[in-house]
């Protein structure tokens, strides 16, 4: 039957997006992007929108309380600066993609994940005590709203969750330590702060049917709390070269559906 089908289908997608996400502590989004076109056979927009839409539940918190039981902290002033952020950049960003074709939103993509990757590359290999800000959780304020407006943009353009700028922001733009950068990543999977850019993805019928959306749902729920729970057994260093390597598997899926396409 169909709708079978598309409940294990989506359940694989969640799965493997949210094992992605537990363990790298980014929002789901980019997984879902990616194995959405792969898996479900979806156009970009409507990948998009899925993603968006199927974040809005709170799939991350077990993921989240994971590495809260391990003992990393988000200081609440990050969450409400880059809160404000990410709703500001996520309405505009949904109706940007609105206006612009599929082969745009694919390069964007592309563009956005090598940026990224370069960020995380470039941040030099210092020694844990001189180049993190492990000891301290004040920061200031306008890069954390900064970091949550192109997350939020991020998120409405591509549909990708936005947790992905946030990790990278705070670990390689902010020294924030790796594991505490995710959880706060992981937080942003919890809060609805995508709710405007998935309402506009919705409203315009760009997302797949429901049977996959439910079958996506349950597949992240476990995914991101076994890829949490992993994550949490390895080291800074570990998880920023799964990270790199995340990422640039992405990249070259999206310049290969890119040219593909063209």
């Amino acid at each position: 039957m169909t709708w079978i089908h598309d409940i294990l289908a989506g359940a694989g997608v969640g799965l493997v997006a949210g094992l992605a996400s537990g363990f790298t502590g980014t929002s789901p989004g980019g997984g879902l992007v990616i194995f959405s076109v792969l898996l479900l056979g979806a156009e970009q927009h409507v990948a998009q929108g899925t993603s968006l839409i199927t974040q809005i539940p709170p799939t991350g918190l077990a993921g989240a309380r994971r590495y809260w039981q391990s003992g990393n902290r988000s200081p609440w002033p990050w969450i409400v600066w880059i809160g404000l952020g990410f709703l500001l950049g996520g309405a505009g960003g949904g109706y940007a993609a609105a206006a612009v074709s599929d082969a745009v939103l694919r390069w964007t993509y592309v563009v956005y994940l090598v940026a990224l990757i370069a960020m995380l590359l470039l941040r030099s290999e210092r020694k844990d005590a001189g180049s993190e800000a492990a000891s301290r959780d004040e920061l200031p304020w306008p890069p954390l709203v900064l970091i949550g407006t192109l997350a939020g943009f991020s998120s409405g353009f591509m549909g990708i969750g936005g947790g992905l700028a946030i990790t990278v922001g705070l670990a390689a733009g902010l020294r924030v330590p790796q594991h505490q950068a995710q959880l706060v990543s992981l937080i942003f999977s919890v809060i609805p702060t995508n709710i405007p850019a998935a309402w506009i993805y919705w409203s315009k019928g760009l997302m797949v049917g429901w049977p996959a959306i439910l079958g996506i749902l349950a597949g992240l729920w476990i995914g991101t709390d076994l890829g949490a729970r992993a994550a949490n057994g390895v080291s800074k260093s570990a998880l920023r070269r799964a990270m790199i390597a995340l990422v640039s598997l992405m990249a070259l899926y999206m310049t290969y559906k890119a040219l593909s396409s063209s």
